[in-house]
């Protein structure tokens, strides 16, 4: 009977169907069943032979990071995966098998669309600046990686910001709302839209459930945790700013009229409501962190 009484699925009340979790999770199976092998790319292969050699670097320049970003969270996603699960957070982590489940599909999307529309062979690792490694080689692998030996609430915010909050709130979120409005204001790769606006819904929920588990954390242990989470957003948002500079210093003109300030004010933004969203939680309650 002791280890029957692990399973909460099984228990009186249940699963907790009204925790955010959860409703993230029914939307991830309302919304995440899309297929990027399904996706017509045919009149972008067309319009991308009218482009020329600037239009064409950019869109390589961007699809490289944004592949190399998806993949790394594929590959280093696990370690939070399981931290949830051995917590007995049956909602969470419930809701969590769809993360990596859907960062796998966005690499195969825009592998999809280098090896169809772009018909790219090269190496693109070319276009990873010095900020982007440090991101994405460094800071990524370690914060998740260090769940495998340190399982505190400190360890797990800072990994949840490094993930959440810095690269799939500041970079991801602030990338494919970019990427989008430029296709869109000049009516171009009808297919790869379809696509950004499937990575923009499914980003929405993962950045929706880490300001969750972020503003938990705070509220079940206190100022420890908000310290931690605030020095690691101090340490992380001016290199994906950095980031940013390292995109836009490598064109003049920049092609399709893609605006910097538009990147780092939206970046900026973003950044400030999810901060000021996790502060809130230290006046909260678990009861109030758990249905919004």
């Amino acid at each position: 009977m002791e280890d029957q009484a692990r399973f909460k699925s099984t228990r009186a009340a249940g699963l907790d169907f009204d925790s955010l979790p959860m409703r993230l999770w029914q939307k991830a199976k309302r919304l995440g069943i899309w297929d990027p092998a399904q996706i017509d790319f045919s009149v972008d292969r067309e319009q991308w032979q009218t482009f020329d050699d600037g239009q064409k670097e950019v869109l390589l320049h961007l699809s490289s990071l944004f592949i190399a970003g998806e993949e790394a969270v594929t590959l280093d996603l696990l370690p939070l995966i399981q931290v949830i699960a051995e917590e007995g957070r049956i909602e969470e982590e419930m809701y969590l098998t769809s993360f990596l489940w859907e960062e796998a599909k966005h690499v195969e999307a825009f592998r999809i669309f280098l090896d169809v529309v772009a018909e790219e062979s090269t190496d693109l690792s070319r276009f990873y600046g010095e900020n982007y490694r440090i991101l994405f080689e460094k800071e990524l692998p370690t914060a998740l990686n260090n769940l495998r030996q340190d399982s505190s609430p400190v360890a797990q915010a800072r990994a949840s910001v490094t993930y959440n909050l810095i690269v799939e709130g500041v970079l991801a979120e602030t990338g494919y709302h970019g990427y989008f409005e430029m296709l869109e204001k000049n009516d171009v790769l009808p297919g790869m839209r379809k696509v950004v606006g499937k990575l923009k819904q499914d980003e929405s929920r993962h950045l929706a459930y880490g300001v969750h588990l972020l503003s938990r954390l705070v509220a079940e242990h206190g100022e420890e945790v908000w310290e931690a989470i605030e020095t690691r957003m101090n340490e992380l948002f001016p290199i994906a700013l950095g980031m940013i500079d390292e995109v836009f210093e490598c064109y003049d003109p920049v092609p399709f009229e893609l605006d910097k300030n538009m990147f780092i004010e939206f970046a900026s933004a973003q950044f400030q409501k999810r901060y000021q969203r996790v502060e809130s939680a230290r006046e909260q309650s678990l009861e109030e962190i758990a249905k919004t």
